[in-house]
């Protein structure tokens, strides 16, 4: 099997263990090591040196400490120094490139993030941030075509960064807030899924006077026993909601497997995640950088924006894929445009303050640092983010292209959309809009999004409105008109 197949965006994944059916393995040990040696390659070639300094870690996941010695076979080499951080999470590996310590060329992670148990992948990064997915290709491309020649020497090295890099957060609370236990008599608690993030609670919470009791799957366990670890997955918000009731928390936090997308619940145990989350970021956001621009993915809400709006901020409303909401931030602030905060639905949030990187525990820290002002105050998050119009109704519809060209396809079913809502009373383009039709639904008082997926044959549609039976109404209009599309299946 060719390794580009490997390729998912700007990470590597693929199906590392055996046991599901129908699912063969292509992430080898043999593959693992290949592109690794190839990321080395690549990092000579591109900062011109011979001399590397490299870190990986992993998380939780079953094949992890396999695939890091198949990966560590391929970096080894006499100017090669490797530092192993063994349970990591994947913003950790990123600040392993900017550490005074270790200081890497560049580091892997190897997660899959919150895909299932039999699944493993490697995320690549250097000091200027994550591998783009033309950075992948370039790496698989060596994979391919460079027979490896694999050297057993060079230094490796156990090095315990996730302590050192939950410490700079412990201090960055401790400063913003001017006390040294600012959480004491205070209940937090974690559910970190059986990934990576059990530390948060031993490591951050706990040392600012926090009482964690009650936390949630801190064990790491890459067969996830209990849920998926994934703020988006229903089933998990539901563990973390019904944690904070059960032990009376004043606050909840989730993690997915590596750490680079969380959320929170608020002592109600009422989840603040998607709209809400990113309606608190803004808030933190807008509170330091006034009248910045929030960017965020294509499926936020009309209430989001009305909400940034009254905070004195401007909505950016782009694509899904949290690379293109950040590298859409970084854009729009070389072009002169202020903008501090790049978030995804999903999750994954990024800050200008924090080198654009996606990290979810650099998120709950600002949540955190928040929590602690509000306390003085005797108020809670959701005073801050009450104002939020949240939808009565939101669904979200897929349905698979089976044409060989599912691209062309879809965009040709977009292109008769467009003419289509053009034809329905009531029904409005959305302007501007970066990805698929998104149609302003008046009577409905709502709206839908019919898009592409990034990588896969689907069309997906979201729909949201503030009728009880909204949803429905756009979504049987919506079907009038794909029904006469054969290849296309909806469940």
């Amino acid at each position: 099997m060719s390794l580009l197949k490997l390729q998912n965006g700007s990470d590597v994944r693929g199906i590392a263990v055996a046991g599901v059916p129908g699912e063969e393995v292509n992430l080898t040990p043999e593959a693992v090591s290949k592109i690794a040696y190839a990321f080395k390659a690549w990092l000579k070639n591109k900062f011109g040196k011979e001399e590397l300094s490299l870190a990986i870690g992993r998380d939780s996941r079953i094949s992890g400490e396999t695939l890091v010695q198949a990966a560590i076979k391929g970096m080894k080499g006499q100017n090669t120094t490797i530092f192993n951080c063994e349970m990591a999470s994947t913003p950790a590996m990123f600040m392993s490139t900017l550490d005074d310590e270790i200081n890497a060329d560049g580091a892997i992670m190897i997660t899959a993030s919150h895909l299932p148990f039999n699944r493993n992948g490697l995320k690549f990064f250097t000091k200027d941030g994550g591998a783009d997915s033309k950075d992948i290709k370039a790496i698989l491309d060596i994979a391919e075509t460079q027979k490896p020649q694999y050297e057993d020497n060079g230094r490796v090295e156990k090095f315990d960064f996730i302590s050192k890099y939950a410490e700079a957060l412990v201090n960055k609370i401790k400063e913003s807030t001017g006390e040294d236990k600012p959480f004491e008599n205070c209940k937090i608690i974690v559910d970190a899924g059986n990934g990576a993030g059990g530390f948060f609670a031993e490591k951050v919470l706990q040392p600012l006077g926090a009482d964690t009791e009650g936390s949630l799957y801190l064990n790491p366990d890459g067969n996830f026993p209990n849920h998926q670890p994934n703020p988006e997955n229903q089933e998990a918000m539901d563990a973390i909601c019904k944690g904070v009731l059960d032990s009376n928390a004043d606050l909840g936090i989730i993690f997915d497997t590596d750490v680079d997308r969380a959320a929170v619940v608020d002592r109600n145990g009422k989840s603040i995640n998607r709209n809400a989350l990113i309606a608190l970021m803004s808030a933190i956001v807008l509170k330091d950088y006034p009248n910045s621009t929030i960017v965020t993915d294509s499926v936020t809400s009309v209430g989001l924006k009305k909400f940034i709006e009254s905070k004195g901020g401007k909505h950016h409303r782009f694509m899904r894929g949290y690379k293109n909401v950040i590298n859409e931030a970084i854009r729009l602030n070389k072009e002169g445009t202020e903008a501090h905060l790049a978030i995804e639905t999903s999750g994954h949030c990024a800050l200008k303050e924090n080198y654009f990187l996606d990290d979810g525990a650099y998120l709950v820290t600002k949540v955190l640092i928040l929590f602690a002002e509000l306390r003085k105050e005797g108020k809670d998050l959701e005073d801050l983010i009450g104002s939020l119009e949240e939808p009565v109704e939101s669904i979200e519809v897929r349905g698979k292209i089976n044409d060989q060209d599912f691209k062309a396809y879809g965009n040709q079913v977009l292109e008769d959309f467009r003419d289509y809502m053009n034809t329905v009373e009531g029904w409005s383009a959305e302007t501007p809009n970066y990805e698929g039709v998104r149609v302003n639904c008046e009577k409905e008082e709502g709206w839908c999004l019919v898009r592409l997926s990034l990588h896969d044959p689907v069309m997906v549609i979201n729909i949201e409105s503030n009728l009880s039976d909204g949803c429905e109404k756009i979504e049987k209009k919506l079907f009038d008109f794909l029904s006469k599309y054969k290849a296309l299946s909806f469940v």
